[in-house]
């Protein structure tokens, strides 16, 4: 494989690591939001559909009918998931600390 095929995954890496933001980011807030509803069932259901279906055109999108960009932007996408992590853990220090 030459360095230019290499680097033509790097598009789909970075689409598969903003769309693993996105998915668990909005996962993260609907937590937060839907806890403290008075229909908390109606935001979780809504949130599942809305982020699964805008997640899965991604992955449409980024694919274009080719399985190893999708691999990749798989990669990415479980990638996201500590960086949410990661940023949420740090707003909850921030918040608790005031």
């Amino acid at each position: 494989m030459m360095m230019s095929e290499i680097l033509s995954f790097a598009p789909a890496l970075l689409a598969g690591i903003l769309l693993g933001g996105f998915f668990y980011g909005g996962l993260w807030w609907t937590v937060r939001t839907g806890v403290s509803s008075e229909r908390p069932a109606l935001w979780f259901l809504g949130s599942l559909v809305l982020r699964m279906g805008i997640t899965l055109f991604g992955f449409y999108l980024i694919g274009g009918g080719r399985w190893q960009h999708m691999l990749v932007c798989l990669l990415g996408f479980t990638l996201g998931r500590p960086g949410v992590a990661r940023l949420t853990a740090a707003s909850q220090e921030v918040s608790h600390a005031s």
